[in-house]
């Protein structure tokens, strides 16, 4: 008889079974031991496997990462990154109506008689290779001028800040989307075990500062399961809430318990079938992890002398925005694959040059900082940084203008943001806006372009990462959005 033959009609299944364990085992562990080594290609084409509902990335992606600085409230382009040195002969003279063009305006300043133009107090310089005009507000970021992309032409539906700042989060005005952060974890997953896929952290206000509510949906994950939601670290106390196991409770008692309810909610899911279930299994082990990676992430103690100079005297108060910046880093070498930050105080109806003078002491040198550090450490390319808020400020002053003093209402048609790394083309300025900063002018970006764009540098394509809710299919850019191509590398 041939050999093969022999040996076919030799191997019974428990043999089959009894020499592959051996097999079976050593992949196994090499799993535990490196995850990533099984994190190959999917196809000939390079598409990159995810952790995610996606089976595989749609392209390949330039970043990584996302650190989001979130500017809450709305700061004036006018006063950081829009100069407009014609401005200054029309100081306290009416806006023309020929610039406003008979645009909405908010209830705020609708019953103003008039509406005069307050011109920058502040003085403008050109940093970089290509010239970028920039406010003495923000000396540090001018250092960095070659590393970021100024978008000047960012425009927005809503006027109030509530509908914005949830549009630009979430994609829609109205509450009850998942958030970009939501949508990344749910599509692409994370390749950190130890620590969510998404992360939020909360900066404490400026001396004086004011600001408006900040709502947890702003990072929820709507109608994903829950387990996509962004997890917000405390500043004080326990990182997250009940982290720590209360007194004589060790933590093989807590593995025990957690192995016990894991076995009832396992049995439920199979009788139910809801998925919720399985998100709040899967939520409960990443809090048991979390147990260690948390205070790991969260001591700096070992962190250089010089990086902590580097990111400012505030750096070792927990819950500044120079702590956050830092942490945001810390976390980025972590796997975390989005880590939102929010600054808040940025909403300036009145004494706008004293407020936003305390709010640049606290956000100026942390937000070079932060590029510099992962540039330093290579991480860079791979990282992308996104700053701004949820729309601009007005030319034209809200209450009593002086020289020295204005304040600056809501404004939709036009705001600045600037890019940095992770594959966005650094050193440029992209878009225009008119003499004003009141209409744009050139090469106009619209929040749902944004997104598409964030989404694209991640190797996915916004049309193509769906979720079907309620009978329809939904995206993170509804039906809009294209890639702004102009700001690629």
């Amino acid at each position: 008889m041939d050999p093969l033959q022999q040996y076919k009609l030799a191997m019974t299944r428990r043999h089959f079974f009894g020499r592959s364990a051996c097999g079976l085992g050593a992949a196994a562990l090499g799993s535990c031991l490196n995850p990533s080594i099984f994190a190959n290609d999917l196809a000939a084409g390079g598409d990159v496997a995810t952790h995610g509902m996606m089976p595989a990335l749609h392209h390949a992606p330039k970043a990584k990462r996302i650190i989001w600085l979130f500017m809450a409230d709305g700061p004036s382009q006018l006063d950081l990154w829009d100069y407009k040195p014609k401005l200054g002969e029309y100081f306290d003279k009416d806006l023309p109506e020929s610039v406003r063009n008979g645009q909405r305006i908010t209830t705020m300043t609708s019953g103003q008689t008039r509406f005069p133009c307050a011109p920058s107090i502040f003085k403008f310089a050109q940093h970089g290779q290509h010239g970028a005009w920039i406010s003495e507000l923000l000396p540090n970021m001018a250092g960095v001028a070659d590393d970021i992309c100024i978008v000047k032409s960012m425009h927005t539906d809503a006027i109030n800040h509530d509908p914005a700042i949830t549009f630009i989060t979430t994609g829609g005005e109205i509450p009850g989307r998942p958030s970009l952060g939501a949508w990344l974890s749910y599509g692409i997953g994370s390749p950190n075990d130890d620590l969510p896929s998404f992360v939020v952290l909360i900066s404490r206000l400026a001396q004086g500062g004011q600001t408006q509510a900040l709502f947890s949906r702003l990072w929820g994950s709507g109608f994903l399961p829950t387990k996509h939601a962004g997890v917000s670290l405390r500043s004080s106390g326990d990182p997250v809430l009940y982290l720590s196991n209360p007194p004589g409770v060790s933590e093989s008692v807590r593995r025990q318990m957690l192995d016990g309810l894991g076995e009832l909610n396992q049995e439920r899911l199979a009788e139910v079938g809801d998925p919720e279930i399985a998100a709040r299994i899967a939520q409960y082990e990443m809090a048991f992890r979390m147990q260690t990676s948390v205070p790991e992430l969260t001591d700096i103690s070992k962190e250089p002398k010089h990086v902590l100079e580097m990111y400012g005297d505030e750096v070792n108060q927990p819950g500044s925005f120079a702590y956050n910046c830092l942490m945001a880093r810390r976390m980025a070498e972590r796997g975390v694959r989005f880590t939102q930050i929010f600054l808040r105080g940025w909403d300036h109806h009145g004494g706008l040059p004293g407020s936003i003078r305390q709010l640049v002491k606290a956000a100026d040198q942390p937000c070079a900082a932060l590029i510099k550090d992962l540039k330093q450490r290579g991480m860079l390319d791979e990282t992308l940084i996104v700053w701004g808020g949820e729309f601009g400020r007005t030319v034209y002053s809200q209450g009593t203008l002086t020289k020295d003093n204005y304040g600056r209402d809501h404004h939709p048609r036009n705001f600045t943001m600037w890019l940095a790394g992770g594959g966005i083309k650094p050193g440029i300025v992209h878009g225009e806006t008119d003499d004003f900063s009141y209409n744009i002018t050139e090469k106009p970006v619209h929040v749902h372009d944004l997104n598409a764009t964030i989404l694209h540098l991640l190797g996915i394509d916004h049309e193509r990462l769906i979720h079907r809710h309620l009978g329809r299919d939904f995206r993170l850019t509804d039906v809009h959005g294209k890639v702004v191509t102009d700001i690629l590398a």
